[in-house]
């Protein structure tokens, strides 16, 4: 049986672990006797539309660089936020994908991101199957938000745990050098599940009280129950640090941080500032007689930060890249890889693989019985979730005191059979 080719792709937000996904699944694809050429899709779908292919089998050339492509931040091979429009635009696209499938000789097609890029993948892979065509396109899955349905967790969720855990207990050491009363409040990227936020109690397993406490974007946000919680906590600690979600909501709804921004393509608004919102409102209405108050936003630094990544997070990353290989080559399409947990203690997990027609457009958020004390602070439950994921030191290539990162050569296209 002549070889097919793979492409794979990735899209949406980036994470410190996504690259080791497609670094398993390259290094899977590469050592398969049924798959030729491995091509990757520069920026996303967009760029496959564009025909921005270039020949991963080329600038593979070693097992090091898989090992810097592992700890490489961001996507290696870009993104993009195209979604596939409906009616008879959508048909057109679809035809045009399948197109340039066959002028590669693709017979598998990998799509690396989260909620979105699943719907994408989704979509691809239904019109395969209703046109009987022997394509297979499999999702892996990616976000630190860990909102995906039907996995345990997502890859790229615990390094962000981790660096936003260990960096709240940092802030609070440096919070309190000072004998005044002081506030400092930590956003965290999460839209509607606050899964990252929550997280951030992780950090009292240092020894700090922080974070004093935790809104997350499950239950509407109160006003004035946050100023009367904060200005006890001031009055009673002198210095405390409140982790907050982006996505707040008031009782209505409404974000707290609505930009008022034109919505993305796939009717995502833009976020941004509610650490700003929350630390005016403290200064404003608290009372408290020379409070000194911060606002931080983690912003890309959560995402980004490989220098913090989660060595159980990157393994697992890998693994699920290496899986969705695997499960196209026995030809099921229209699946992801998902992570299913076992136990916490000792720490089980097994892969599996989730119909991607329940998958996508689904949000997972964070059960309300694992929120307490009002909505200012997560459960037991909680913390024994969330402790395996952070754990192991990952292994960085260091040259001169600091890491070396894998680059792709995007200028590198190629056209069919090149």
């Amino acid at each position: 049986m002549a070889k097919k080719n793979m492409v794979i792709a990735q899209s949406g937000g980036p994470s410190s672990a996504i690259n080791a996904s497609i670094a398993g699944a390259i290094s899977r694809a590469m050592a398969a006797g049924e798959i030729g050429k491995v091509y990757g899709a520069i920026n996303g779908m967009q760029g496959f539309l564009d025909r921005k292919l270039i020949d991963i089998s080329e600038q593979i050339k070693t097992s090091d660089d898989i090992d810097m492509l592992i700890h490489t931040p961001a996507q290696a091979l870009g993104s993009s936020r195209y979604k596939i429009p409906k009616g008879a635009d959508g048909d057109a696209v679809f035809a045009r994908i399948l197109g340039i499938l066959k002028e590669y000789d693709v017979g598998y097609f990998f799509y690396n991101g989260g909620n979105d890029s699943m719907d994408t993948v989704c979509r691809v892979a239904n019109y395969f199957k209703t046109r009987g065509e022997d394509v297979v396109a499999v999702g892996i899955p990616k976000t630190i938000d860990n909102d995906l349905a039907e996995t345990d967790h997502t890859p790229g969720f615990g390094s962000a745990a981790r660096y936003v855990a260990a960096s709240i207990a940092e802030v609070y050491l440096d919070t309190i050098v000072y004998p005044l009363p002081a506030v400092t409040v930590m956003e965290v990227m999460g839209r509607n599940a606050g899964w990252l936020t929550a997280a951030s109690a992780l950090a009292r397993d240092t020894g700090v009280p922080a974070p004093h406490l935790i809104y997350l974007p499950e239950l509407p946000f109160d006003p004035n129950d946050f100023v009367g919680r904060a200005s006890e906590l001031i009055e009673k600690e002198g210095q405390i640090v409140v982790a907050v979600s982006e996505g707040l909501k008031y009782a209505d709804g409404v974000y707290l941080a609505d930009t008022g921004a034109a919505e993305d393509m796939f009717g995502h608004k833009t976020l941004g500032g509610v650490a700003n919102i929350l630390e005016s409102l403290l200064k404003d209405r608290s009372g408290i007689k020379g409070l000194k108050s911060r606002a931080i936003m983690f912003s890309t630094l959560q995402r980004a930060a490989a220098h913090y990544a989660s060595e159980t997070d990157l393994s697992e990353s890998y693994e699920c890249g290496r899986r969705a290989v695997e499960s196209a080559l026995e030809g099921h399409s229209g699946v992801m890889i998902t992570i299913q947990r076992e136990s916490n203690e000792p720490y089980l997990i097994h892969y599996a693989e989730g119909a991607l027609d329940n998958i996508a457009n689904e949000e997972k958020t964070v059960p309300l019985e694992w929120i307490s004390d009002g909505g200012t602070n997560v459960s037991q439950e909680m913390i024994d979730y969330l402790r395996p994921l952070v754990r192991g030191e990952s292994s960085e290539h260091i040259l001169g005191g600091l890491p070396r990162f894998f680059r792709f050569d995007w200028t590198k296209i190629v056209g069919p059979g090149e």
